[in-house]
C-alpha cells in the first residue's frame, strides 16, 4: 500500500471529511464542511490548505523535512508522498488545518508544481 493511500484511507475514517474530485481538474480532493482542504494531484503529490498563520507558524519545522514544499504567497504547501513517514506527516498538516479553521479555499498549488506524467 502507497503512503497516499495509507493517509488517505486514514483520513476517510475521521467524521465530516469527504473526496470528491478536485476543482483544478486535476485529481481528487478531500473536502471538510464543504472546502476543499486536501488536493491528490497524483499517487505521491498533495496540496493540503494551511493558511499562511500556520505556514508562519511551523514553518522552521516544516523546513526540515524533504517531502515538504512550500510556495510564496501559497496558503496550500505541497507533500511528496514517498514513505509511511510522509504519509503521517500529510494527516498531521490536515489536522492543523481542520484546527485551523482554513476558511475558504483559495486555488491549489497545480499551477506551481510540476507533475511528471510516466511514459
Amino acid at each position: 500500500m502507497t503512503a497516499t493511500r495509507r493517509a488517505v484511507e486514514q483520513l476517510a475514517t475521521w467524521p465530516d471529511l469527504s473526496t470528491a474530485p478536485a476543482s483544478c481538474g486535476t485529481g481528487s480532493a478531500i473536502f471538510a464542511d464543504g472546502r476543499e482542504i486536501v488536493h491528490l494531484h497524483t499517487e505521491r503529490d498533495a496540496d493540503v490548505l494551511l493558511t499562511r498563520p500556520v505556514i508562519e507558524r511551523i514553518h522552521d519545522e516544516l523546513e526540515r523535512s524533504t517531502a515538504f514544499r512550500l510556495h510564496p504567497g501559497s496558503a496550500w504547501a505541497t507533500v511528496h508522498l514517498d514513505c509511511d513517514a510522509d504519509g503521517d506527516l500529510l494527516v498531521s498538516l490536515v489536522s492543523l488545518c481542520l484546527k485551523a479553521d482554513c476558511g475558504p479555499s483559495e486555488p491549489c498549488n497545480m499551477g506551481r508544481i510540476e507533475i511528471i506524467h510516466a511514459a
